[in-house]
């Protein structure tokens, strides 16, 4: 058996010492960790390099998530961006989807017609004016949604009408 030094002490090589101490780990995976409460898993790696992956939401890329037919928003949308080609987008009322304040979608309209993005009993705003409920976006726009408050949505971005 190898034995090797940890805090003055002689200990097989490959023990864990305690679940109170600070310990370096090297080389080492963790499955399902939990940290301060918040789980990690692949979608939000940071490796050893200190970068995140492109996949990761908020971070180096929008992951896009690709629709054509009209289309309902979910929490899993939430700093994603929707490709719609046809049908339109629902941002559904907060008592049955309960976006977080702050929560960001990126629409694209990646066609030539005009797409409708409705909203059903909460408000939806748009930018610098007095505009509210449902909004057109024009052929090849682009609109950033946000939610402000519990029930009230910003929209902005080229082709938003």
């Amino acid at each position: 058996m190898t034995l090797t030094s940890w805090a003055g002490k002689a200990v097989p090589a490959g023990v864990v010492v305690g679940t109170t101490d600070t310990q370096t780990l090297t080389n080492k995976t963790l499955t399902s960790p939990t940290i301060n409460g918040g789980t990690f898993n692949a979608a939000s790696t940071v490796s050893d390099s200190g970068t995140i992956a492109t996949t990761s939401v908020g971070f180096r890329g929008i992951p896009q998530n690709a629709k054509t037919a009209a289309y309902t928003l979910a929490l899993t949308d939430n700093g994603k961006h929707i490709s719609i080609t046809t049908g339109g987008i629902v941002i559904p009322a907060n008592a049955s989807v309960s976006f977080p304040i702050g929560a960001t979608v990126v629409i694209y309209n990646d066609s030539a017609t005009a797409q409708t993005i409705a909203i059903t009993t909460d408000t939806l705003r748009q930018a610098g004016t007095a505009n509210t409920g449902t909004r057109n976006l024009e052929g090849y726009g682009l609109a950033t949604l946000v939610k402000v408050a519990t029930t009230t949505w910003v929209i902005s971005g080229a082709g938003v009408s």
